[in-house]
């Protein structure tokens, strides 16, 4: 027997078909069910990777007498927050606004047939404990309340979640002025709660944090910039990134980053591609190569799809265990190593030491690299790093032979743009030319999949691809096809970022206020439209809306853009200037927008060793790449053999450099030290 959701491509709604819950997916059906047999409704959002949305769905969804009085008392809808994330988005403000404290996964909210909220939580476990009652006994108080207050819960005067929820869209304030200010005092508020033990801010549990992390990369402080080298480093050693088979888990539960929450998503892993390659670029430490190499193995390897694209995660669990698939015995290390291999990983891996999950198990932490073991044991770095590795390639295979966790193999565009764009940087900074040709690839998959009758699509799942975009996906796309325009030019690359921003511009702006929705206007009608600035667990969408039409804009001339730009940050700009916690996307675009930062149009052979000496300018600064000699944004050639370098900002361009990049680096220095390039 299966539920309807045995129709839908989602992997996390198939997860529920056969469920005795009688579930509707989120549409026109389960309203009319709602308004014909007057019910109210049981809203549950999750996603495939979540190990309490198991847990929940062993403990409740697959009971059969906790299913029969979820049928007998309500219509429940199963939504999947990674296909909808405008519906997680509201609802998990809404449960902001009724419970009182911060949500998650899975959530759970009663609604009622208008679709406004009365109550939410988050997990309940089948019978009362942690603190929590039983989901039964929930269910039944809920009802009675219902019920007992159905006329004025159902009533169109009942507004007050709906008028709350509108008065959280931000207005734009008068007198809101962009300074340098915020971004001072985000960078001051992240040394104060920057932990410099252990990396990282704050306390357990522990996110990547990865804007906080890029948004320290550029400063121009070096106190800074070591902060998130320290964090790179620290949480590349740990627990939270595969040592057997690389890339990250989504946080850790830990201060220390030893023990993660085992899921993978895509969304973590680009970024930090990324960022470990800018480490490198930075410190010249081979370390912080090793960890993106092996983000892009693990990716390559693991999650991507017949499309070319990649898949969006991997479970916390395995066996219904979470993270029994990544977990080690010491016994099971000493039958796969033996001699100088098994005392290189023991040492190395942390094996020697106590165990560090639930006191009988091992997951693995880089204690030591093997250049370390060896200086402390006065051998040779080049022997050390081969056992190292020979040990952790039997350890793969060994691992590999047992049961994985299940992936989510839904297609999602905002997801794969992120990492995407983490190829691109990584590829041009690691000089990894296969990597760029791999994103070029991923953006011409993205092109004949997801970008149908000039609009873009959110998801691909089983060969279908479905769903309007939002907001991160058009944001999200642009930045990573203007960061593959850095690694390599292409025209007609070029005019499909002009398209993706015309109908971000169109669909999403907020032309009275400022700053970008959520959804599009043409959207299913919802609560309300979203417009947020604050960064969660994915880069912020109007930061990187904001950036990308900086750059665009300069690059092309285009005052429009450039203009949407600033109406979006001084939108902002009446939140952040008190307090600027949390918009680390859009204080990063607004760094740029304040320095001026020029855009360089180089042309030539030798353009890729001019744009690393633009790259060290103390100024900013966006490159656009062609080593092909051929006319760029308008920018005539060089002459065959020579390369020449344009560098435009936001009114024009300055007269061609074209002897050499030390002159360029000089220009470069000039503008930054005058405060702008305009001009």
């Amino acid at each position: 027997m299966s539920n309807r959701l045995g129709r839908e491509t989602s992997p996390y709604l198939r997860q529920h078909a056969h469920n005795p819950v009688d579930w509707y997916p989120w549409g026109e059906e389960a309203w009319k069910a709602a308004r014909e047999t007057g019910k109210p409704v049981l809203l549950s959002i999750g996603y495939a990777a979540c190990h309490w949305c198991h847990v929940m769905a062993h403990e409740s969804f697959e009971d059969p007498e906790t299913a029969r009085l979820m049928n007998d008392l309500f219509i429940n809808i199963k939504v999947d927050r990674e296909e909808r994330p405008d519906l997680d988005h509201i609802y998990q403000t809404a449960h902001q606004l009724l419970a009182r404290r911060g949500g998650g996964w899975p959530l759970t909210v009663f609604l009622t047939g208008r679709k406004v909220p009365f109550a939410a939580g988050t997990y309940f476990p089948k019978t009362g404990r942690f603190g929590l009652p039983g989901f039964s006994e929930v269910l039944t108080r809920i009802h009675t309340f219902y019920s007992e207050h159905r006329e004025q819960l159902e009533s169109p005067e009942n507004r007050s979640v709906i008028e709350t929820l509108d008065l959280l869209v931000p207005k734009r304030q008068e007198g809101a002025s962009l300074s340098p200010a915020p971004v001072e005092a985000l960078r001051a508020h992240l040394r104060e709660v920057f932990d410099p033990v252990e990396g990282g801010f704050g306390g357990a549990p522990k996110f990547p944090h990865a804007q906080g992390l890029s948004f320290l990369l550029d400063s121009p402080l070096e106190k800074d910039r070591e902060m998130a080298l320290f964090t790179l480093r620290k949480m590349g050693r740990g627990g939270i990134c595969d040592q057997i088979g690389g890339g990250f888990a989504r946080y850790s539960v830990d201060e220390r980053w030893e023990i993660p929450h085992f899921e993978k998503m895509l969304y973590d892993n680009g970024p930090l591609l990324g960022l470990y390659a800018r480490a490198f670029e930075i410190s010249k430490d081979p370390f912080f190569r090793r960890v993106a190499e092996e983000i892009v193995a693990w990716a390559d390897r693991e999650m991507l799809a017949p499309e070319g694209l990649w898949y969006a995660s991997l479970d916390a669990d395995s066996e219904g265990e979470e993270g029994k698939f990544a977990r080690w015995t010491r016994r099971e290390v000493e039958e796969v190593l033996a001699g100088e291999e098994r005392r290189v990983a023991l040492a190395c891996l942390g094996f020697s030491r106590e165990p560090n999950f639930e006191h009988q198990f091992w997951n693995p932490v880089l204690v030591r690299t093997p250049e370390e073991l060896a200086r402390e044991e006065g051998g040779e770095e080049e022997e050390f790093r081969r056992l190292f590795a020979s040990a952790k390639r039997r350890l793969f295979e060994t691992r590999e032979r047992r049961i994985h966790p299940g992936r989510d193999e839904k297609i999602l565009t905002a997801w794969n743009a992120l990492y995407l764009r983490g190829l691109f940087e990584a590829g041009r900074i690691l000089d990894r030319p296969e990597w760029i040709r791999r994103g070029q690839d991923g953006l011409s998959a993205v092109r004949t999949h997801l970008w149908k009758e000039g609009r873009l699509l959110a998801v691909r799942t089983q060969g279908e691809s479905r769903l309007s975009a939002y907001l991160d996906d058009y944001a999200f796309l642009l930045d990573a096809l203007l960061e593959g325009l850095s690694a390599q030019y292409s025209d007609d690359r070029l005019l499909w970022g002009r398209e993706i921003a015309a109908v971000l511009l169109d669909a999403f702006e907020d032309r009275q206020e400022g700053g970008f929705f959520f959804t599009a206007r043409d959207h299913e009608e919802l609560l309300c439209r979203i417009k947020t600035g604050h960064d969660q667990s994915l880069p912020n969408g109007n930061g990187v809306a904001v950036r990308s039409l900086l750059r665009l804009g300069s690059l092309l001339g285009d005052l429009p853009m450039l203009e949407s730009a600033e109406r979006a940050l001084t939108l902002f700009a009446g939140t952040f200037n008190t307090r600027p916690e949390g918009f680390d996307t859009l204080l990063s675009a607004l760094s740029y927008r304040l320095a001026g930062a020029p855009t360089v149009i180089l042309q030539g052979r030798e353009a890729a060793r001019w744009q690393r000496r633009a790259l060290s300018a103390p100024v900013p600064v966006w490159t656009i790449l062609s080593a092909e000699g051929r006319e760029i944004a308008g920018k005539s050639p060089a002459g065959q053999g020579s390369t020449r370098a344009w560098i435009c900002g936001t009114f024009g361009c300055l007269s061609s450099v074209d002897d050499g990049p030390e002159t360029l680096l000089e220009r470069l220095s000039g503008i930054g030290e005058e405060g702008g390039a305009h001009a």
